[in-house]
């Protein structure tokens, strides 16, 4: 089989990360103990050619590397943020199409160039949430199409918010067989011409996004392409798969008796009241980065900085208290125990709503009452962002 794709230089503020991978890099990984014959094809300069070719040596692929002048790397805050790319894709050309034939291709869209795939059995992950391209609009050709994608390029693609029209629209420009649209915490749709299907989300108990929808697209295309299973089987192994890879990094096995044990979440709609302080740049910064996160899970948010700002207390307590009434659950972000932040709380717990509380240098003698009376401490942003997804 070939894995078409990126290899980039991956790096995350925090969690502290500097990785070489990129979607096909980690594909053709976590794919290469499932097949007798992987082919990473990719464009690479001569310094990142060394690095795939070690990946290769390691992991035991074929790599095959066209040559590029540019190292395209990307830059994360934390793994739910919006990377930084480098160099800026508008600036940079687009090298002569490369090409794919096999009895299976799992084919990611590229910044460099793009890969022309003749394929019996084709997976087709477009990776931009911007202009995402169809499958068949350089060429390329398959009896069998999935196309996995995530909401963001569903809608992109089609222009339809709602996911179920996407993905039905999809099918037929398409003509794929099968279409996944990724959606985070609330797992992921199937959709074919028969069925639209929901798959959970498994649960992990941290989560790091970075590459985690690569290993969905390389666990489906195993499950699906090679072993032969049912659209929704495959993709629910795939989550299952996405769950060890949240919770370890590393790149999971693709057996059905390693991820059985994987516990599914049941994800609800709601109103996350979002409690923190916001009396200067870095707290304004981060209640915007959660609300943003939030409201890209699907869920609706409560900000006193947004819903309410600022006035005196007789005008500001009484509407967020109000606000709080009219939610589900809360996120707390606790450093520096802010009087208002933990006040609001313990008014939580009082009423017996879920809480989780986003604290990385508080000392545990602080949060003795906090964690005493239920609630949930995460010291991870996006693990508390999913967590509060997920109560």
């Amino acid at each position: 089989m070939i894995v078409a794709g990126g290899v980039y230089v991956e790096r995350c503020m925090e969690p502290d990360w500097n990785q070489v991978f990129g979607s096909a890099g980690r594909a053709a990984i976590s794919l290469a103990p499932a097949f007798d014959d992987v082919m990473l094809i990719t464009c690479a300069t001569q310094a990142m050619r060394r690095r795939v070719d070690t990946l290769a040596a390691v992991y035991g692929f074929v790599a095959q590397c066209a040559d590029s002048s540019l190292a395209v790397t990307f830059d994360y805050v934390h793994p739910l943020g919006v990377p930084r790319i480098s160099p800026s894709p508008s600036t940079i050309a687009r090298q002569p199409p490369l090409r794919a034939r096999a009895d299976i291709v799992l084919r990611f869209g590229m910044l460099e160039t793009d890969v022309v795939v003749d394929a019996d059995i084709a997976v087709y992950d477009p990776q931009s949430a911007f202009t995402p391209s169809p499958f068949h609009e350089n060429g390329s050709r398959a009896d069998r199409l999935a196309v996995v994608l995530n909401g963001f390029e569903a809608e992109a693609l089609t222009k339809k918010a709602c996911v179920e029209d996407a993905a039905r629209q999809i099918l037929s420009t398409e003509q794929a067989e099968v279409v996944v649209v990724k959606l985070g915490s609330r797992g992921a749709l199937v959709a074919t011409v028969d069925s639209i299907e929901m798959v959970p989300a498994y649960r992990s108990e941290s989560v790091w996004l970075i590459g985690s929808g690569d290993i969905f697209a390389a666990a489906f295309t195993f499950f699906w392409a090679k072993a032969g299973l049912p659209p929704r089987e495959a993709a629910d192994l795939a989550s299952r798969a996405v769950s060890v890879y949240c919770e370890s990094r590393s790149m999971p096995l693709l057996d059905p008796n390693e991820l059985s044990h994987r516990m599914p979440v049941t994800w609800k709609p709601g109103r996350v009241y979002l409690a923190g302080p916001f009396f200067n740049l870095a707290q304004r910064w981060l209640i915007e980065e959660t609300r943003n996160a939030f409201r890209s899970q699907g869920l609706e948010v409560f900000s006193p900085l947004h819903d309410v700002g600022r006035g005196t207390a007789n005008q500001v307590a009484p509407a967020d208290l109000e606000g709080l009434r009219e939610c589900d659950r809360m996120l707390a972000l606790i450093d520096g125990a802010d009087v208002g932040t933990i006040f609001e709380v313990g008014y939580a717990r009082a009423r017996d709503l879920p809480v989780v509380a986003f604290a990385q240098a508080m000392p545990p003698e602080d949060l003795k009452m906090i964690v005493g009376s239920g609630v949930r401490v995460v010291a991870d942003f996006a693990s508390a962002i999913f967590e509060t997804a997920w109560l």
